[in-house]
């Protein structure tokens, strides 16, 4: 959901329950009702549970997910931390292109390029502003 739409993310979530155990690890890893990217894969990792789980209890305690590992949301400033400069490597736009489906990639299949092609998350999500690639959806279920 949109910044616009902060306070009302557990509307996503019709009829789910905050679960006290993963909302204590959620509380504990944020910081002014917000937890980043890494950190909220972190907790998920530390209880055992799917990124998609931490998204959405992070919904129901209405707390907002910053700091997108690929670059794309939730900075301070409001802006991407995208490279327009970034240079598409022959590998890396032969894997691009072969997850692109109908110009979307997950942000899954992009952090297992990154992991393969050893190359930075940030300049995975670069590349895919460039060749105008839709990272969608997101792990944790922002977008």
């Amino acid at each position: 959901m949109a910044h616009e739409d902060k306070g009302h993310y557990a509307a996503k979530h019709k009829g789910r329950q905050i679960n006290e155990t993963i909302a204590a690890k959620i509380r504990a890893f944020s910081k002014d009702n917000c937890i980043k990217c890494a950190r909220a894969h972190k907790a998920g990792k530390e209880l055992n549970i799917s990124p998609s789980e931490i998204g959405v209890q992070t919904d129901l305690l209405e707390y907002r997910i910053a700091d997108c590992q690929l670059g794309l949301f939730g900075y301070s400033d409001g802006q991407k931390r995208i490279d327009p400069d970034i240079e598409i490597t022959p590998d890396l736009n032969e894997y691009l292109d072969k997850a692109n489906k109908d110009g979307r990639i997950s942000c899954l299949e992009c952090w297992n390029i990154a992991k393969k092609l050893k190359i930075k998350k940030l300049d995975l999500g670069s590349a895919c502003e460039q060749k105008d690639i839709r990272i969608k959806p997101c792990q944790l279920g922002a977008f």
